[in-house]
């Protein structure tokens, strides 16, 4: 089954959802938050899937939104002034909401990622239940350096106070090795072993009855909307809006209209003070 931008395949107790946007990266386009949610429903409601595997076409997981379009180019991610939060915030919210539907679906969700996740990227890798990652590849928010945060704030969750703080306030990349030292994922290997570890714990996970992984993941991701999910949530995504509109982040727009966005974001993540403060 195809749903524009992201392919579904189900065979042998297994659903496969890629995320199919391989000339861009996987870049997040605007119909791929959707297309994502209904895969997910589509995975959810096939009565002969046990276990769900995401992962991206060609050589990356997820390279972000498709930020080359919006930072360069004229779009509503970027307001005139004044700015309308709630416009923003209705957008990003619904994207937010669509990743979400990879943590709520009723199925244990493993993430392949095989390749980098990056910014938006890592928002929905890190919404899977378990995640499985090349130890080359690297995972990160590179936005949180200015320009944006990350709307489903599950770093926090899955890493911790002290380990997320570290991850937003340098915005920087890891490698899968590093990001399973820490306990970001499950397990970091070499590219050639990803897909064998991946098929042994597929099975050992898909002989299991459906109410019995339901009813755990139910019992675990109850917890963590217990702490208050859906809050932090509605703060990031906010915040996320605030961040792109800024003085820092109008400089970032101005600048990748002025030099590409390529150039903006390395000048960005540079490591030198972020041009445009007036603090």
């Amino acid at each position: 089954m195809i749903f524009n931008d992201v392919l579904y395949e189900a065979k042998d107790r297994v659903a496969t959802i890629t995320l199919n946007r391989p000339e861009r990266f996987n870049a997040i386009s605007e119909s791929m938050p959707d297309d994502i949610a209904n895969a997910f429903r589509q995975a959810s409601d096939d009565d002969s899937v046990h276990v769900v595997v995401l992962t991206g076409a060609g050589k990356g997981f997820c390279g972000g939104y498709d930020l080359k379009t919006y930072a360069e180019g004229d779009t509503t991610a970027i307001q005139e002034m004044p700015w309308d939060a709630m416009i923003d915030y209705k957008f990003m919210r619904h994207c937010t909401e669509k990743f979400m539907s990879v943590w709520r679906c009723d199925k244990p969700v493993i993430a392949r990622v095989h390749g980098d996740a990056v910014a938006g990227g890592s928002d929905i890798a890190l919404c899977a239940d378990m995640i499985l990652m090349n130890e080359e590849a690297r995972i990160g928010y590179p936005p949180a350096r200015v320009w944006g945060i990350p709307t489903t704030a599950m770093w926090v969750y899955r890493l911790g106070a002290e380990q997320a703080k570290r991850m937003l306030f340098t915005g920087a990349l890891i490698t899968g090795r590093e990001a399973a030292d820490i306990g970001l994922v499950s397990q970091a290997l070499p590219l050639d072993e990803l897909d064998d570890a991946i098929e042994q714990l597929v099975d050992r996970i898909k002989g299991v009855p459906k109410n019995q992984l339901m009813m755990s993941k139910l019992l675990v991701n109850q917890a963590y909307e217990n702490m208050g999910l859906a809050n932090t949530q509605m703060f990031a995504t906010l915040f996320d809006g605030m961040a792109r509109h800024s003085p820092e982040g109008l400089w970032f727009k101005q600048r990748a209209e002025e030099v590409g966005f390529k150039r903006a974001v390395a000048e960005r993540d540079s490591g030198e003070p972020i041009p445009g403060s007036k603090r």
